[in-house]
């Protein structure tokens, strides 16, 4: 009987509790997170990173954080275990071929000055395959074809050096400190400003996009990506989506 008693006692405890919590979701005292836990992605993606310095490692890091599968590539690949490590079971290493094999999703990552080799050792094997582009052309930096790149820009240099690839334009306008400072804020998520010819692929890089914690502003096909190339209107710009779509009509 008193068994009986405490059991009622305790679902009844619980029942008030429950309702207070549930009155003060409702009332916004309380953030939904309560009630819910991050889940990982009903179809996760393979993404093969090709440069795994600053930008690659964050983008790789957040993607592997909301349940993608990463391999970091590199010409020696043992020296990416911290990174590995720290990332975690979702994240491996390898080399670029092994990068290239693996993802269904290719992030370039590099100097634009590489891109050139890039496209001489890997073009055939990236036939095909959507690749995230993210690189900047630096004239001091990145010789003959940054200066192609800057003259024509640098997506549409990209689809040339790596026909046949499904080229997306997207995280090239905020460093690595300014990506990790704004991924998933609580409120007013920044834009991504996105340009490609591929609509299948801006779809998959869209929702990358918001897997690492932004929100994808579509501006329209490759041409459009100059709008966000270093010295454009709309290169390092923390606004929200709509906001970016709607400065990019006006240009």
């Amino acid at each position: 009987m008193a068994q009986h008693k405490l059991l009622n006692w305790t679902i009844r405890v619980a029942q008030y509790f429950t309702g207070i919590l549930a009155v003060a979701l409702v009332l916004g005292i309380l953030p939904r997170s309560v009630f819910s836990q991050p889940s990982a992605p009903s179809n996760p993606l393979k993404i093969g990173i090709i440069g795994s310095g600053n930008i690659g490692s964050t983008l790789g890091e957040f993607w592997a954080k909301a349940g993608h599968q990463v391999l970091f590539s590199s010409r020696n690949p043992e020296k990416l275990k911290p990174l590995v490590d720290k990332v975690g079971p979702q994240a491996r290493a390898g080399t670029v071929q092994d990068a290239i094999a693996f993802g269904d999703v290719i992030l370039i990552a590099v100097p634009y000055g590489s891109m050139s080799q890039i496209s001489k050792d890997y073009a055939k094997d990236l036939a095909g395959k959507i690749v995230i582009d993210t690189g900047n052309a630096v004239l001091a930096r990145d010789g003959e074809i940054g200066k192609e790149a800057r003259e024509k820009g640098v997506g549409l240099t990209t689809q040339r050096l790596l026909p046949g690839v499904r080229v997306v334009r997207a995280f090239n306008t905020l460093g690595v400190n300014r990506l990790r400072n704004n991924a998933n804020r609580a409120e007013a998520r920044i834009a991504i400003p996105m340009a490609g010819d591929d609509q299948e692929a801006l779809k998959v890089a869209s929702r990358l996009v918001r897997d690492a914690g932004f929100d994808p502003a579509v501006l329209g096909g490759m041409d459009r990506a100059r709008l966000f190339e270093q010295t454009n209107p709309l290169y390092g710009q923390e606004i929200s989506a709509p906001e970016m779509i709607e400065r990019a009509k006006k240009l």
